[in-house]
């Protein structure tokens, strides 16, 4: 994932599900807490390998209101599939009422009691008592696996009773979900992308559908492939599904009492759903396998193909991974043809993406003519289209690579007082829409140029927190990032693309949320995955740093690319197989599998893959 980089791939989360126990251990008690007085903090637990499968206790006979406690909240951190030791903790009507998968509520660290559990029934021998769990919120992982940053205190109570027969303690009343500390969530839960199809949205040049992966959190170690088809049937994420759709029949689960779902040793994934032949045509079928297939490779990056079954056992169709890039348009499995940048002399070169030598090639037609000095570039994912903006920021051009090609006029214009004032780096998406945001103080707006139009059409953003100063499109199109800045700090934002609905209403981006909660600048971005982006960003009090990111918020685990003094841009790819690249003190470096960063050109500018 960064300067460390071995094997062609930088690892993603979801990637490394161990589907065998190398081991069973018992949570340990972190804190201890007294029958009587004030309770006290149950923190989270170490971080663990995350080979090792983690089982709780049952509570011991005669265990007091503590131990029933911290022996329940410790069971919550365990790989029990169906949380059955924590129900044990719990009466028996609370048991069958209470729904562990509505939420996840991540905290800084354990929840801790707070002091004055107040006892109900005889002081010596109290009948009842009531607690309240507090913490300090990080996040919370939604009914759909959804993962949202928050913050502010977390406060909930919980009550116990002692049974007036055997005088055991258990709990009797509790809120739904699931609490645990952050480092607990870390080794419980793992980041995996299911894919759904763009609504609406076709590859120009193609006619293919638009894969769009929509990160959620699995229990790592509780038969994740199983759960992951589950959760790709059940639907999208809210934030997503306005604007994507799935193949996918409204109503389709996998059949009863189905679990533990994993490749044979052809490396073939045998799906049972509850679907009849007559339910299913061979298209749609195509499309359910290819987000199966593209979903479970998080997983199982040897998966080869995926069958799905309907009900009595009958093929419904199969799909091998070949097929399947065929079927959809994946920007992960997209690999681009060169890497572009400016040259001394302000011109767009290129050199192809595996070379090991560092000879760029002007291209062909205007841009590399040198017919405008520019200051930053976008070539379109097929390789045919290039737009720069030029005159010190002032203009957009978009012209074809091909020799004899002709520049045109200025297709946006922006009159800021500065060249940081005005135009961004454009970007396009896998639709041939290009996008660009002018930073004119005085009218600032976000545009875009449909499919190779000369005419740019301006996108509303509702709510929108300060002015935009970058706009990157994902290759689906239907997610973009900004960064915003106010009050001279910066904010990464994810928003949503809505295209016209037909009634008059144009383009919007909306429903905005944090990608970088803790970042106070960033400087740089680039997509560097289907969910995820490589940022130039600062957090407060602390120096720049490049990082990866997730477009929901939460926090990757694993190496991050090496130190790089001066970075004023950055170009990754879809396809992490292939090298970063970066504009620095040095000029044009990049960062091969394995190795540290090389120099390109000293004197190159603005480096960007296609998109």
């Amino acid at each position: 994932m960064g300067a460390d980089r071995t094997g062609g791939a930088r690892p993603r989360p979801g990637r490394a599900v161990a589907y065998t126990a190398l081991g069973a251990v018992l949570l340990a008690g972190c804190a201890s807490m007294p029958d009587s007085g004030d309770l006290k903090n149950v923190e989270s637990t170490p971080r663990q390998d995350t080979g090792v499968r983690v089982f709780a206790v049952p509570p011991a006979e005669g265990a007091g209101p503590a131990e029933i406690m911290q022996g329940f909240l410790e069971a919550l951190t365990s790989d029990d599939p169906g949380y059955d030791t924590a129900r044990k903790y719990l009466t028996s009507d609370a048991a069958s009422t209470w729904r562990p998968d509505r939420s996840t509520t991540v905290l800084a660290g354990g929840p801790s009691i707070e002091p004055g559990c107040r006892a109900g029934g005889s002081p010596d021998l109290p009948s009842s008592i009531t607690c309240v769990l507090a913490g300090s919120r990080v996040a919370t992982v939604d009914g759909q696996q959804a993962y949202q940053p928050t913050g502010g205190s977390f406060r909930r109570k919980v009550h116990l009773t002692r049974n007036p027969k055997d005088g055991q303690w258990r709990i009797d009343k509790l809120p739904d979900g699931v609490v645990m500390g952050k480092s607990d969530f870390q080794r419980n839960y793992t980041s995996v992308d299911k894919y759904y199809f763009a609504s609406d949205t076709v590859v120009r040049s193609t006619g293919q559908p638009v894969a769009v992966a929509d990160p959620v959190f699995v229990r790592s170690k509780v038969d994740p492939m199983t759960q992951m088809v589950r959760s790709l049937l059940a639907g999208p994420s809210g934030w997503l599904d306005p604007v994507v759709r799935s193949g996918f029949p409204m109503g389709t689960a996998l059949q009863k009492d189905v679990s533990g779902l994993a490749p044979d040793d052809q490396n073939k994934l045998t799906v049972p759903l509850n679907l009849k032949d007559s339910q299913v045509k061979a298209t749609s079928c195509t499309e359910m396998a290819t987000q199966v297939l593209f979903t479970l490779r998080n997983l199982a990056p040897t998966l080869e193909s995926v069958e799905l079954q309907g009900v009595g056992g009958h093929r419904l169709c199969d799909l091998s991974e070949e097929r399947a890039e065929s079927a959809a348009w994946h920007g992960s499995a997209k690999s681009p043809d060169n890497l572009y940048y400016l040259d001394g002399k302000h011109r767009l070169v290129r050199m192809p993406t595996g070379s090991t030598n560092t000879d760029a090639l002007a291209v062909p037609g205007p841009l590399g003519e040198g017919a405008k000095a520019l200051e930053s570039v976008a070539v379109s994912r097929d390789e045919h289209s290039a737009a720069g903006v030029g005159d010190q920021g002032r203009s957009l051009y978009m012209t074809s690579l091909t020799t004899g090609a002709s520049l045109g006029g200025a297709l946006v214009t922006s009159q800021g007082p500065t060249a940081h004032d005005r135009l961004t780096t454009p970007s396009w998406d896998a639709r041939g829409d290009l996008w660009v945001a002018d930073r004119d103080p005085q009218r600032a707006r976000l545009y875009i140029l449909r499919q190779g139009a000369t005419k740019a059409e301006q996108v509303a953003v509702p709510d929108l927190p300060g002015q935009i100063t970058d706009a990157r499109v994902a290759g689906d199109g239907v997610r973009i990032a900004l960064v915003v800045e106010k009050d001279d700090k910066q904010s990464l934002l994810i928003g949503r693309v809505q295209h016209g609905d037909g009634t008059g209403q144009g383009m919007s981006v909306v429903d905005l949320r944090s990608a970088a909660p803790d970042l106070e600048q960033v400087t740089a971005l680039s997509w560097a995955g289907d969910s995820r982006l490589l940022v130039v960003g600062r957090e407060q009090g602390g120096v720049l740093q490049m990082r990866y990111v997730q477009v929901d918020g939460s926090t990757l685990d694993g190496p991050t690319p090496g130190g790089l003094p001066g970075v004023k841009a950055i170009a990754a790819s879809e396809d992490e197989r292939v090298p970063l690249v970066a504009y620095s003190d040095d000029g044009i470096v990049r960062l091969p599998s394995g190795a540290q960063w090389q120099k390109v050109d000293k004197d190159g500018t603005a480096p960007v893959y296609p998109g």
